[in-house]
């Protein structure tokens, strides 16, 4: 058995920068025909010119890849009308983090009260420009993205014009939210359709595992996967793969993120056969991010095949989800 996907977009990546940037950047270039790239760099994202750099270093660390970098600045309260006008010719979106909340987040926003935002969301609403948002509150790890829902309903509601995209959800309130506000989206990342807090800690701690947000409920993995696996047009994939290194990984401190982008279409092509769900694939890997962004993206096939592929256990020093286990899909 064999699938072939057409462009398939990953549409929330972290590629860092420096030499994790050209140890992992063709993990996805190889597979995807274009990601929308997290700007939470050190220093963040911020500028035109950084903007511009930084999808130069990807570029070359691509190595002639047919892939898009689609890039994003990182959210602030001030930007002005004029600076993002000229921006939209260079970023697909604005990614907002509340501060601290993440990795490499301490410079994101520290209030939301919506007059404290209204300068830059009008701009962006005006200009078309999308707003990414880690939806996070401060509270209880588990009912943090619970909590963050008040936020989306106030600026959905502020902004009916502007494009929100509700990142990474794990939650079965956030999955309600999708069918109340016209203007709210939401990507939706491998490893939660996948995991629960008890593959993470329900035995010995799987550090590979552990991300923000953190892996919900049975109940709210069953809420993702009814959206993803029916390709709800308001959904769309994305990895969220986050690579570090792994000795930050299996360590005091364990550092946020798994990495999967070397693996994600096969593990999906497992995931959606075992529900008879393949032929809403298409929809779910790009299809539905093409109409949401207005996208054209590069034009690029990718076959994978039934057949039987072993994880390796690192890509450079980055330990991958699945390290070492078998798939039942492989790249053809």
């Amino acid at each position: 058995m064999k699938i072939t996907l057409k462009s398939p977009l990953d549409m929330h990546l972290h590629l860092r920068d420096a030499d994790m940037l050209n140890s992992i950047a063709r993990c996805s270039s190889r597979y995807f025909a274009g990601a929308i790239i997290m700007p939470n760099l050190v220093p963040p994202i911020t500028s035109i010119d950084d903007v511009i750099s930084y999808k130069k270093r990807i570029v070359k660390a691509i190595e002639g890849d047919f892939f898009e970098p689609y890039m994003t600045l990182f959210f602030k309260n001030d930007y002005s009308y004029n600076f993002l006008k000229e921006a939209k010719e260079h970023i697909k979106a604005i990614k907002l983090y509340p501060s601290g909340i993440t990795t490499n987040s301490e410079g994101g926003v520290s209030s939301f009260e919506i007059n404290d935002l209204r300068d830059t969301l009008e701009a962006m609403s005006e200009l078309g420009l999308p707003l990414l948002v880690h939806g996070e509150s401060n509270g209880f790890v588990m009912d943090r993205e619970k909590e963050f829902g008040s936020f989306y309903e106030k600026i959905a509601s502020a902004f009916p014009k502007l494009k929100i995209v509700m990142e990474h959800i794990t939650d079965k309130n956030s999955v309600n939210l999708l069918d109340r506000y016209d203007n709210l989206y939401a990507t939706i990342t491998l490893h939660h359709l996948l995991i629960t807090l008890d593959d993470v800690a329900g035995g010995l701690l799987q550090p590979h595992l552990f991300c923000k947000p953190i892996a919900k409920r049975y109940e709210d993995r069953e809420a993702l996967r009814q959206v993803a696996l029916n390709a709800h047009p308001k959904v769309m994939f994305g990895s969220d793969s986050a690579p570090h290194p792994k000795h930050k990984k299996e360590s005091m401190g364990c550092a946020a993120g798994v990495f999967s982008a070397p693996v994600a279409l096969p593990a999906l092509c497992e995931l959606f056969e075992r529900y008879s769900k393949l032929d809403n694939l298409q929809k779910f890997i790009s299809d539905n991010a093409v109409d949401i962004y207005d996208l054209k993206p590069i034009k690029k096939e990718i076959t994978l095949e039934k057949k039987e592929f072993l994880v390796p256990k690192k890509y450079g020093d980055v330990v991958p989800i699945f390290a070492g286990e078998k798939l039942s899909w492989s790249y053809a």
